[in-house]
């Protein structure tokens, strides 16, 4: 959990393709669960992307004429993982051991005895915790090649207009919601692709096999996504089956949402992190690749594989830094070396803060994933007091020579280093009624007593980001407050979150941002309060005009004050109640963070910079919203 409140990203994605026939893996691995396992352990190591559910799907590429050849499940709750593949093992558990190394009898009998496989990891930025809302998604067909199965990682910011393109093709979709509108479309221009196909080869007398065969085999996946999502505006990494055998994972344009693949002689693999895949199917890092912007992973039914560009990748392709900062996790050699960059790069910051003073003052972070950039921090600090020990050395070398008590007294000049603040994960605050809620919040976390001298020393707590301020103040802050510390110093690894996001990430409303409420702030602080009214209203106009003709109007507003001087307005708006305790906040600047993450440059919700126009406009429904004073999302 983050320290000032969760941010929540939108889900995860695995895919396998056994490139030999199921048999092959019975006599070498012993089981028909090799795929399977694989599938499960990929969505096991990423189960930090979604909380409320998990879904898979199978396709047999033989199954015999009249038997299922398409399985699905899915399921929600706190156990979503286990529940899920327990229900999927049930069908093999009972059956007698010859007929588990029988591939053709379980091709023909068994559930999920499939060569092509997807899993999906479900959290749900909006909408209710239902089982409808779980991927996969199916669109059925008695025509086995335009049966589609779809799920992904994904956000639009125009599903209103792809939804009246369904309408305008004659379609009448069941529901406007972007999982719906993107299988919808998809399926629209699969079934005109087979279509076509089949215009094309029937004339020619085939047999009808051999005609479904050529059919199979001539398929264009990378002409149906491009024609399907050339308007799309957001980001996306969807994985998708078609009934006969064909599979995709495809990347949006701009990069913003990630997949990565591997694949050998015996299978194909893609998912939304790296080290998944990697021990999943124990390769090195260099042997797992990214899918490009704008690309598909796309497998055939026999077997071909390979990336084709779908369309063209944006003039700056600006994948999504969240990821590398905190979704992703740090197990990745890239992200961890990244994240430990992100501390160092704070290091003038925090000395500035702490005055220097290492002797009256107490390093620690929280949650943990703020750990590893906590580690790049202190050792940074490590340097600088190495540099500090070797010139008081030399001073008193110059001096004459220094006594043994002196020398170690220098030496043992370090960091104290403590865990202070844990978080108390039995507590539940499922409560109505506000104040009471509010009250339990403050002890979620519990504090080490007894390590932090009262009114002398200095307490930093660095987090991965600050979204709420909410959170913050009523917990972390509240907590630690009664350590009594001198001065508490709050850190964040990444920069003022100042923007909606609508790509993926749970964060669509503006008033929420604790960096948007010291700006308003800030406004009548200086009298400008009136700016507010005249954004609004070029907010307003905006949406009339059209969208690729959109600019971020908020973005004005930011302009008129300096990060520090919002900064420290976010520290008067959260001190502590106790007047005696000093409170600073430290964000990582966008300059340091491109440092850091100089391949993951989507910085929206720090800048402001969206990649899409659809962007802009979302930032400036957002802001109209707010000033409406309307708690809904942006898009």
């Amino acid at each position: 959990m983050v320290m000032s409140g969760e941010i929540f990203h939108k889900c995860g994605i695995a895919f396998i393709r056994l490139r030999k026939p199921l048999q092959f893996y019975i006599d070498k691995y012993g089981t028909p669960l090799y795929a399977l396992t694989k599938l499960q352990l990929l969505m096991q190591k990423q189960r930090n992307r979604g909380q409320d559910g998990a879904g898979i799907a199978t396709i047999k590429l033989h199954a015999p004429l009249g038997t299922r050849y398409l399985d699905r499940y899915r399921t929600i709750g706190a156990d979503y993982l286990t529940d899920l593949f327990d229900e999927v093992y049930a069908h093999f558990n009972a059956l007698p051991p010859d007929k588990m190394l029988d591939a053709e009898w379980l091709t023909q009998s068994v559930p999920f005895a499939g060569e092509v496989l997807m899993g999906h990891l479900r959290y749900g930025t909006h909408g209710q915790n239902d089982l409808r809302y779980v991927h996969p998604k199916i669109r059925q067909s008695n025509w086995i090649s335009r049966t589609l199965v779809l799920a992904g990682n994904f956000n639009m910011t125009n599903v209103d207009a792809i939804f009246d393109e369904l309408v305008e093709l004659g379609q009448f979709p069941i529901e406007k919601s972007d999982t719906v509108t993107l299988l919808e479309k998809i399926g629209h221009f699969l079934d005109e692709e087979v279509e076509w196909q089949y215009r094309f080869f029937k004339p020619q007398g085939l047999p009808t096999q051999e005609l479904n065969e050529r059919i199979f085999y001539h398929l264009s996946i990378s002409r149906v996504l491009q024609r399907a999502t050339r308007k799309f505006d957001g980001g996306w990494a969807l994985v998708g089956m078609i009934g006969h055998g064909d599979a995709f994972v495809y990347r949006d344009p701009w990069g913003i949402r990630p997949a990565y693949y591997y694949w050998d002689d015996e299978i194909v693999v893609a998912a939304s992190e790296r080290p998944a895949i990697q021990t999943a199917l124990n390769v090195r890092h260099d042997e797992v690749r990214e899918i490009p912007a704008g690309a598909a992973l796309i497998v055939k039914r026999d077997g071909r594989v390979g990336i084709e560009q779908c369309l063209d990748p944006a003039p700056q392709c600006t994948p999504c830094s969240f990821e590398r900062i905190y979704f992703s996790r740090g197990t990745d050699r890239d992200i961890y070396l990244e994240r430990k960059a992100l501390g160092r790069y704070l290091r003038d910051q925090v000395l500035e803060a702490i005055d220097y003073d290492f002797e009256n003052t107490v390093f620690s972070y929280i949650p943990n994933t703020a750990e590893t950039a906590f580690g790049g921090l202190m050792e940074e600090l490590e340097k600088y007091l190495n540099e500090v020990k070797t010139q008081k050395l030399q001073t008193h070398l110059r001096q004459g020579q220094p006594q043994d008590e002196q020398i170690r007294t220098i030496l043992s000049l370090r960091p104290r280093i403590e865990k202070i603040v844990v978080k108390d994960a039995k507590l539940r605050t499922f409560i109505s009624d506000d104040s009471g809620r509010s009250h339990l919040v403050s002890y979620a976390y519990d504090v080490t007593y007894g390590i932090v001298r009262n009114h002398r020393d200095t307490l930093v707590l660095l987090d991965d980001s600050i979204v709420r301020g909410t959170t913050l103040r009523d917990s972390i802050i509240a907590i630690v407050s009664r350590l009594l510390p001198k001065r508490i110093v709050i850190v964040s690894s990444a920069p003022q979150i100042r923007y909606p996001d609508c790509y993926g990430i749970d964060m669509s409303k503006m008033h929420d941002f604790i960096a948007f409420q010291a700006m308003i702030e800030l406004l009548y602080d200086h009298n400008k309060e009136h700016l507010i009214e005249e954004v609004y209203h070029r907010c307003k106009r905006s949406l009339e005009l059209p969208i690729e003709e959109s600019s971020n109007e908020v973005k004005r507003l930011y302009a008129l004050f300096s990060a520090d001087e919002i900064s420290a307005k976010i520290a008067e708006m959260l001190r502590p109640k106790d007047p005696r305790i000093e409170l600073r906040v430290i964000f990582q600047t966008v300059e340091n963070l491109h440092r850091a993450c100089p391949h993951h440059r989507g910085d929206w919700y720090f800048t402001g910079n969206y990649p899409t126009p659809g962007g802009n406009r979302v930032a400036n429904r957002a802001f109209i919203n707010y000033v409406e004073k309307k708690n809904i999302r942006a898009y």
